[in-house]
């Protein structure tokens, strides 16, 4: 098992900032962060590669980073300039089935619990 254990979700307001934290056991070829609204799909917004490589969805490019602490076993999702519609239960997500990274929900095996961010305007 790859257990992944999200943290840092708060509710905040607009134009605020906010990072999650997940913390994961095991190396995988590709974390990502991926958020669902209600009434939504999930979609990824985040990918980072086990070599460094990242990769952002339109709608948080400039915003949003992801970064990963390899002797922690922690991956980051710093949030800036949050909007009301960044709100979502956001959730980690490994993937080491594949060695490269994509946002796509059936690439990733293992999957936190989600931690919610709420923006207010």
């Amino acid at each position: 098992q790859v257990p992944l254990v999200e943290s840092g979700g708060d509710s905040v307001q607009a134009g605020g900032s906010l990072r999650l934290s997940c913390e994961y056991t095991r190396n995988s070829a590709c974390m990502a962060w991926f958020r669902q609204a209600p009434g939504k799909e999930r979609e990824g917004i985040a990918t980072i590669h086990v070599y460094g490589n990242t990769d952002y969805a339109d709608s948080v490019k400039g915003r949003f980073t992801i970064s990963k602490d390899d002797i922690k076993k922690i991956v980051y999702l710093q949030m800036n300039n949050l909007k009301p519609e960044d709100t979502a239960m956001y959730y980690c997500a490994a993937d080491r089935s594949n060695l490269d990274c994509g946002f796509a929900v059936r690439r990733f095996n293992y999957w936190g619990q989600g931690t919610q961010v709420t923006v207010s305007s």
